[in-house]
């Protein structure tokens, strides 16, 4: 994607490679110009920190430049969301086992899961409330290089996830009040002391 159309961006830094906690900031082209959108949000990356070589289960934030995908949640979108809004349902799962065609993709399916995959994650959680998707490994898909990164709602500031990136449910409406598909909407997850050079790319 070119830099300057992208008109909305989050960014996610945290103070070294193996922080668990980060900041994550807003930024939105009005007039042409980057300008900041909300005050600095606290946010959680994986227990393990932010890495470069996302691998499957090693408990890292990939690093990174990744589109905005669609949103998603166990309760109905609040209210103004524009993105594509899933609602999840009981039956619906990701798919993290390496060796199935579905891995990293959102299935649903009304069987019994353990019989078609080795390995998958149940949506239907609390910390799925609210969500969006995260377009790492997404296109193309490299089996066991990660999935199911998403942006959803955290345990709390001091709980780190899997690899995602959460923040408190308040934040998380807003972002996804805010997000609009037609402006490109991306994330940047990287050290803070290299996010403003990372940012100038879309200056």
């Amino acid at each position: 994607m070119q830099e300057d159309t992208v008109d909305q961006i989050i960014v996610v830094s945290t103070n070294n490679l193996s922080a668990q906690r980060a900041t994550l900031r807003t930024y939105e082209r009005v007039n042409g110009k980057l300008e900041r959108k909300f005050a600095p949000m606290g946010a959680v990356v994986g227990y393990n920190g932010i890495g470069q070589n996302k691998r499957e289960g090693d408990g890292q934030t990939p690093m990174g430049t990744y589109d905005m995908g669609m949103a998603f949640g166990t309760a109905a979108p609040p209210r103004g969301t524009r993105s594509t809004y899933q609602r999840i349902t009981s039956d619906d799962y990701w798919i993290d086992d390496v060796n199935s065609p579905d891995y990293n993709q959102w299935k649903r399916y009304t069987g019994n899961p353990s019989s078609k995959w080795n390995s998958f994650e149940r949506m239907n959680i609390d910390l799925y409330k609210y969500g969006m998707v995260i377009e790492y490994n997404t296109n193309p898909i490299v089996p066991g290089h990660g999935s199911a990164i998403f942006l959803h709602k955290w345990r709390g500031s001091t709980s780190p996830t899997a690899g995602c990136v959460a923040v408190s449910e308040t934040d998380l409406v807003e972002l996804l009040k805010w997000i609009d598909p037609k402006k490109s909407p991306t994330i940047i997850i990287t050290l803070e002391d290299h996010f403003m050079s990372e940012l100038d790319r879309y200056r």
